[in-house]
């Protein structure tokens, strides 16, 4: 079995940073548009999910406060 040769600290650096350079070039980045669309997207869903929370909150808030004011 062949033996793997112990690195010192600053070649571990090195082979750290060729690996880095290496899996960057491996990525598929997205265009503009795609990422403008997927922000847009994300900032909709925020926005209606916020609405409809708060729209239930503010149900639940009355309805409890509607059966404090029965309950006491």
């Amino acid at each position: 079995m062949a033996e793997k040769k112990k690195l010192s600290f600053f070649g571990r650096i090195k082979k750290f940073f060729k690996d880095y350079k290496s899996e960057l070039k491996k990525i598929t980045w997205y265009s503009r548009e795609q990422t403008l669309k997927s922000s847009a997207v994300v900032i909709a869903v925020v926005v209606v999910l916020a609405i409809v929370i708060g729209g239930l909150d503010y149900v639940f808030y009355h309805l409890i406060s509607l059966l404090g004011g029965i309950l006491a």
